[in-house]
């Protein structure tokens, strides 16, 4: 091992190497993790709205990353349905019709019930309703920023799935959670907040603490058949009003 004395400081070059790729890899995680996230938010947020063409040259230069660190942040959220590209492989963000969005929410209703049945029958309950209560804490202090509030209400779908064990069911379920996302900030942050309620939520952890796997489904059915109505009935005064 070689030490290599600087300014009366000693540095072995092993132990320096080894720190500095470290810091590297957290950087690059960081940094693709972040661009995500401003993208998402921006769609989320309506700050590139629906039908929205990503312009790379633009879009590369106002995050101020390269071109071929942005198409792989792009090409991530065409996996995730929230882009769309053209014929010519121009993307742009997603647009949601209402048949799509009954769609979107049928699907999550058939995976979350699935889940739903996993969970009542668990012998552990206690510990899966606890993880569920600190996704819930997480839903209610989120309440009012819309975005931070769509994170968590995704997240606390998300946990049911996973705490299932079924790892097909959670890797489906996030197949579907990116257009999930698209059809919620379609109808706007007013109906998305009211379907993204803590109060709208907290029933579906204490039918999974009385282990009440029929009342749990029922729920389950009401609160995706409910939360996708209200986001068809505003696509459609929205649609009305632009005439």
């Amino acid at each position: 091992m070689l030490t290599v004395k600087q300014n009366n400081i000693c540095y072995h070059d092993d132990v320096a190497a080894s720190q500095i790729k470290s810091i590297e890899a957290i950087g690059l995680h960081t940094r693709r993790e972040l661009i995500l996230d401003r993208l998402r938010e921006a769609i989320s947020s309506g700050q590139l709205s629906a039908g929205t063409h990503l312009a790379e040259v633009e879009l590369s230069a106002a995050l101020g990353v390269s071109r071929g660190t942005l198409r792989e942040a792009l090409r991530h959220l065409q996996q995730e349905g929230l882009l769309t590209a053209d014929s010519r492989g121009r993307l742009s963000v997603r647009v949601v019709n209402t048949r799509e969005v009954e769609e979107i929410f049928s699907v999550r209703e058939a995976l979350e019930g699935l889940a739903m049945q996993i969970l009542c029958q668990r012998e552990d309950r206690s510990t899966v309703v606890a993880d569920l209560r600190d996704q819930l804490d997480g839903l209610r202090a989120a309440e009012g920023e819309f975005t931070a509030q769509l994170d968590a209400d995704l997240a606390f779908h998300a946990r049911m799935c996973e705490l299932s064990g079924n790892a097909t069911l959670l890797s489906t379920w996030r197949g579907v959670s990116g257009l999930a996302r698209a059809a919620i900030t379609a109808a706007g942050p007013e109906t998305a907040l009211h379907n993204m309620a803590y109060e709208r939520h907290l029933p579906i952890v204490e039918l999974i603490q009385t282990g009440d796997l029929a009342g749990g489904q029922a729920f389950l059915a009401r609160h995706m058949d409910e939360a996708a109505q209200r986001i068809i009935d505003q696509m459609t005064l929205a649609a009305a009003a632009a005439g």
